[in-house]
């Protein structure tokens, strides 16, 4: 029960926060809301092409052909996604 009343006492600090912020900052700009898409974007691309890289380096290195180029591909999805996620979840 005092988890539950943690969470939501977490969350609704959060969102004060977030109002406060609001009330003294103002609506953002159209030129932060488009270079915060940006970020989001490259938190997730960055991640991937990594993935992407090092299972073709590896598949490279030992002759593998495709075999960990696709898993490593998904698992910098997943962590680029991951990032995401915990990114807008902070602002």
């Amino acid at each position: 029960m005092t988890e539950d009343n943690d969470d939501l006492l977490r969350s609704v600090r959060q969102h004060r926060t977030r109002h406060w912020h609001w009330l003294r900052e103002g609506e953002p700009t159209l030129a932060r809301q488009v270079a915060q898409i940006g970020i989001l974007g490259w938190i997730i691309v960055l991640p991937t092409l990594l993935g992407t890289f090092a299972g073709r380096w590896v598949d490279h290195r030992f002759g593998t052909g495709i075999f960990w180029t696709g898993p490593l591909l998904l698992l910098g999805l997943a962590l680029g996604c991951w990032s995401a996620l915990r990114w807008m979840q902070t602002r």
